[in-house]
C-alpha cells in the first residue's frame, strides 16, 4: 500500500503542484480510456460542449500508453500504464484531477462484473468518490463509436486479440470468443502468430510440411535455426510481441505459401463464427431470419483483406 501511494504523489502526479488550470478545462472534464492488449488511448475533454452528428467533440488532449489487458501483462503493469496515461493527458490538457467529473474505460480483459469491480477499486484509490467512474470491454466503446453511442448491433475487434460483441435494442447483450489465446482466440493476432511459430517448429522436427514461415520468421527475428524460437518465445510472455509477427504471415500467404495461407483462412473462419454465433444468439437478424454472416459461403473476399 506504501508503495502505490508513494508512486500517486510522486513522480506520475508531480505535475499537478505546479500546473496552472487551462481557462478551457474550468468546468471540468472527462477522461476516456481506449484500453487494449497492444496499447492505450487517453482523451481529455471538457464537460461543457455542445456536440452533433456534425459536429466533432473538442479534445483536449491525448495521450498513448502500452498494454492494459491484465490478463497479458499482469495487474500491476495495467495500473501503472493506466496512472501515467491519465497523468499525462490531464497535464497536457493543463488540468488536474481536481476537476475530473468523469472516467470512462473500455478495457480488453474486462469480462465479469468482477473485473469491473476490482477497476473501479483502483480508480477509487486515485480519484474523489464524487467522480462517476464507467467501465466495460473495450468492444462496448468500440460498439458505440459506431452508432454514435447507441448500443444495438454487433461488433467484431480483431488486434493482438478478438472478440465479437452484440446488444439488442432491449438491452440483451451476448458475446463470442475474447476470452485470451489458452482459451482459443485464434482469429486474433496471437492466434494467427501462434499457429504460424508452431508450423514453423512442425515443419522443423518432420511433423508438418515445410513452409517459407520458417525462412521468414527467422529472418525477422534474426535467428538462425527454428530451435532458437523456443528460447525466444518464452523470454517474454506478452502477447502484443507474438502478435507482431502476423505481418510475416501475411506476406508469406501473398507469396504463395499454402501453410501460411490456411492459417489465414481458417482464422477468417474463427471470426465469422464468432459474429455468426453473437447474431444468432441475440436474433439480430430477427428469429428464423438470415444474414451474410448465418449463412456463409466463399470466405475468399474476407480473407483478402487481411
Amino acid at each position: 500500500m506504501e508503495e502505490k501511494k508513494a508512486c500517486r504523489n510522486g513522480e506520475i502526479w508531480s505535475f499537478e503542484t505546479t500546473a496552472n488550470a487551462s481557462p478551457s478545462t474550468s468546468n471540468g472534464v472527462i477522461l476516456g480510456l481506449d484500453g487494449g492488449t497492444t496499447s492505450t488511448v487517453c482523451v481529455c475533454i471538457p464537460v461543457s460542449m455542445e456536440s452533433t452528428s456534425s459536429v466533432k467533440v473538442p479534445i483536449l488532449s491525448s495521450a498513448v500508453a502500452g498494454c492494459t489487458n491484465r490478463n497479458s501483462v499482469g495487474e500491476t503493469a495495467v495500473r501503472e500504464a493506466l496512472e501515467k496515461v491519465m497523468a499525462q493527458a490531464l497535464s497536457e490538457a493543463g488540468a488536474n484531477r481536481s476537476v475530473v467529473k468523469a472516467v470512462c474505460l473500455s478495457l480488453s480483459g474486462v469480462n465479469q462484473p468482477s473485473d469491473q469491480q476490482r477497476v473501479q477499486g483502483w480508480f477509487r484509490d486515485i480519484f474523489p468518490s464524487h467522480v462517476k467512474l464507467f467501465v466495460e470491454n473495450d468492444a462496448v466503446a468500440a460498439l458505440a463509436s459506431g452508432t454514435m453511442g447507441k448500443l444495438h448491433g454487433c461488433v467484431l475487434i480483431v488486434g493482438t486479440g478478438s472478440i465479437a460483441y452484440g446488444f439488442t435494442e432491449d438491452g440483451r447483450e451476448a458475446r463470442a470468443a475474447g476470452a485470451g489465446p489458452v482459451l482459443g482466440d485464434w482469429g486474433s493476432g496471437y492466434g494467427i502468430a501462434a499457429q504460424a511459430l508452431t508450423a514453423v517448429i512442425r515443419a522443423h522436427d518432420g511433423r508438418g510440411p515445410q513452409t517459407s514461415l520458417t525462412k521468414n520468421i527467422l529472418n525477422m527475428l534474426g535467428l538462425s535455426s527454428p530451435d532458437e524460437l523456443i528460447g525466444w518465445t518464452y523470454a517474454d510472455s506478452s502477447w502484443a510481441r507474438i502478435a507482431a509477427l502476423v505481418p510475416v504471415v501475411v506476406t508469406s500467404a501473398k507469396g504463395g505459401d499454402e501453410v501460411a495461407n490456411k492459417i489465414l483462412h481458417n482464422s477468417v473462419q474463427e471470426l465469422a463464427d464468432s459474429v455468426k454465433a453473437v447474431v444468432q444468439r441475440l436474433e439480430l437478424c430477427g428469429k428464423g431470419g438470415t444474414c451474410c454472416w448465418c449463412s456463409i459461403g466463399s470466405l475468399e473476399p474476407i480473407r483478402k483483406r487481411i
